[in-house]
């Protein structure tokens, strides 16, 4: 979804390597279950060891300040929270909604200390579980997050950011940090994406969509958004698993350079395309965005300006200065925020490496010192509210075929990752930009925004005449 999941090789079953997925990404670590899921109602493997639930000893008079005090932060919600010897904390006057219990002492101390990073941390293990439906609470959270522009803040959380190091997305570590996400096998993204395969927001024209049908929705939209014509030449950066780079080719006759360092993702690109006849016209290429070569009349970017990093903008601006054409035109489509905020560590150390949402006008740092004029704005945020709903019911569905390709805690890990990746678009944590771009002083362009959606725009009277040799 333009963030990514870590993975690392956790044990031999059966023979074959499975993975443990760590999720991080910013106020996306904030997600619980989803509306109308218990974990209580779910039995665990066989294998898998979670802290006992008795009763603990000792009087818990600091444990219980400090979740007072966590209370209290975040608004004094109705949610009970359970300590380790059974006694129970609740500073709303309403009824609790839901109760989150504590298994062990440590776990109260690490949410105080640090809530941003440790609170996934002990969702995933078991060391506290979440018994009830956590979506009212998730949103009031979140909105008091956005509306501050604050993060979720512990004891050491202030020093911790300060120690903190941003590591630098060079070509090596990019690399990796793509690995970790993405190359975690085909078979757990069939299970919840749609059937391209698409890992980034769809577009509802109308919210009762299947999934399918918004991926199809979505990229029409781009490609009008950049009024593809046909034999034209078009860089992606950052294909995924191809799907746009074929729809492109497919329904608009262009020719397509679609860049990606994901090993997986372009054997498997390179699969289709073949397997679709689409090979002689769209080129999937194992390499960093760095190293785009030749000229195109468009440039397109779909969900990959999140793993750049803003040390690097201004290296991919000039990429794109480099490589497009006087007339071109192209767009950058990433999830954002509405100020500048570091991405969470839990998000950074468990999902996402090296992940970044910008600002918008981060973005616009991309374009600005390069000669690009903006000509569309659109933020599309509840429809990747809506994508994630979808994704996370049939993650849901799929949940013991997940588990039984890596383990329990993996399922816990996503389904937070999930459930928090759509509360934030919901209240508006996250945002979801869509810009469209051309060079400055370029005319010809439409004359209005009709041909987005599928109307004829009226002639552009500024336009300069067609150039014969460029295509019809």
């Amino acid at each position: 979804m333009g963030t990514s999941i870590g993975t690392d090789v956790s044990r031999q079953a059966g023979g074959r390597e499975t993975h443990r997925a760590f999720v991080d990404s910013s106020h996306l670590s904030q997600g619980f279950l989803p509306e109308g899921s218990s974990p209580t109602s779910r039995s665990p493997r066989a294998d898998e060891k979670l802290p006992e639930s008795r009763p603990g000893k000792g009087r818990y008079r600091l444990e219980r300040w400090l979740i007072r005090e966590l209370l209290q932060r975040v608004g004094r919600p109705p949610v009970a929270v359970v300590l380790p010897n059974g006694e129970e904390v609740l500073l709303s006057n309403e009824p609790p909604q839901l109760r989150l219990r504590f298994h062990d002492r440590q776990a109260i101390w690490l949410l105080a200390l640090d809530p941003e990073l440790y609170f996934g941390d002990c969702y995933m293990d078991g060391r506290l579980e979440v018994e009830g439906n956590l979506g009212r609470l998730l949103e009031t959270v979140f909105r008091r997050l956005a509306v501050e522009g604050k993060r979720p803040a512990g004891w050491a959380t202030g020093l911790l950011s300060r120690l903190r190091r941003t590591a630098s997305n060079t070509l090596d570590r990019s690399r990796r940090n793509v690995t970790h996400h993405y190359d975690i096998g085909d078979a757990f993204y069939e299970l919840w994406l749609d059937k391209e395969l698409l890992y980034t927001c769809a577009y509802f024209p109308n919210p009762d969509l299947t999934l399918e049908e918004a991926q199809q929705a979505k990229m029409e939209h781009v490609c009008r958004k950049v009024w593809l014509r046909p034999g034209e030449r078009v860089v992606e950066a950052g294909c995924g698993w191809g799907g746009l780079a074929l729809y492109m080719a497919r329904h608009y006759g262009v020719n397509v350079h679609a860049y990606n360092i994901s090993r997986n993702q372009i054997a498997y690109a390179r699969r289709r395309a073949k397997a679709e006849g689409l090979d002689d016209r769209v080129q999937f290429i194992e390499d960093d965005y760095r190293n785009i070569q030749g000229e195109f009349d468009v440039f397109v970017s779909i969900g990959m300006l999140e793993h750049v990093g803003p040390a690097h903008y201004h290296t991919l601006g000039q990429v794109i200065d480099r490589c497009l054409k006087p007339q071109g035109r192209g767009i950058l489509h990433s999830i954002g925020r509405d100020r500048p905020i570091e991405n969470d560590r839990w998000i950074n150390r468990r999902i996402f490496p090296g992940a970044y949402a910008p600002s918008l006008q981060q973005m616009l740092d991309v374009l600005q010192p390069h000669g690009f004029s903006v000509l569309d704005v659109e933020n599309l945020r509840l429809h990747y509210a809506l994508t994630l709903q979808h994704w996370l019911d049939r993650f849901e569905k799929a949940r013991e075929e997940v588990a039984r390709m890596f383990d329990e805690q993996f399922v816990r890990m996503w389904r937070l990752y999930l459930t928090g990746a759509r509360t934030a678009f919901i209240t508006g944590t996250l945002q979801l930009f869509q810009i469209v771009f051309t060079r400055t002083g370029q005319n010809a362009i439409p004359w209005t925004r009709a041909g987005q959606y599928g109307q004829k725009p009226p002639a552009n009277p500024y336009a300069p005449p067609p150039n014969p040799e460029s295509p019809p």
